[in-house]
């Protein structure tokens, strides 16, 4: 083989290996959420998107997450920016949205709506959607707390979703794991949640195509 023949070869294995890192790093995971998502009150680094990140490339290196919090954010307000979200291609939608949507008491059939149309989106571009539940405060009565909880439950039947029925589970309402608001959740609060959803999201994970 000569040297000219020898350098070609090495060229076009060395695209041919460039062309596979860049498409197996491309593997995405993306979170559509409010405040919690975005990490509000947290240093960089430390907010939810960034942790689960870290849990799930121990698992594999390839995995990224992209972070579509946005605080004071609605189901509707995720609906409306849906589209910005789909640019990136992500092979996975974390959906969690709904929590602000409770705070203002606004109607549960409103919020489900909402989040039929982000899930129905998803899957019309073949993005499969992990839905990841809100809970409504008690101020609101039981009915309200009740109906709102069973938003998530109907959906994730229905549409036949992987579910994580509480993101704030052991978390919420805990002084230890939140700030001072004791809405959103402290560094402590952040790794507490990515102890408990991280295994959940990567179980999950692991059943999908690898692109």
């Amino acid at each position: 083989m000569t040297l000219h023949t020898s350098t070609a070869f090495f060229c076009a294995a060395l695209f041919s290996l460039w062309g596979h890192i860049s498409h197996v790093q491309a593997r995405t995971i993306t979170m559509l959420g409010d405040s919690i998502t975005a990490g509000y009150g947290l240093g960089i680094g430390q907010d939810l998107a960034s942790r689960l990140e870290q849990h799930l490339r121990r698992h594999d290196p390839t995995l990224k997450m992209m972070n579509h919090g946005l605080s004071g954010d609605t189901t509707a307000g995720g609906l409306a920016r849906l589209h910005i979200v789909l640019n990136d291609k992500p092979q996975l939608m974390l959906l969690a949205l709904g929590s602000n949507d409770a705070l203002r008491g606004l109607p549960p059939s409103f919020v489900k709506q909402n989040l039929q149309s982000i899930i129905e989106q998803c899957q019309q571009k073949n993005l499969p959607v992990f839905l990841i539940g809100a809970r409504a405060p008690k101020n609101w009565g039981p009915n309200y707390e009740q109906e709102f909880q069973n938003i998530f439950i109907d959906l994730a039947k229905h549409y036949k979703l992987p579910f994580y029925p509480f993101l704030l589970e052991g978390v919420a309402l805990q002084p230890s794991l939140n700030q001072q608001d004791m809405l959103h959740p402290n560094a402590k609060g952040v790794e507490k949640i990515v102890e408990q959803l991280g295994p959940a999201i990567w179980t999950y994970v692991q059943t999908l195509p690898k692109p």
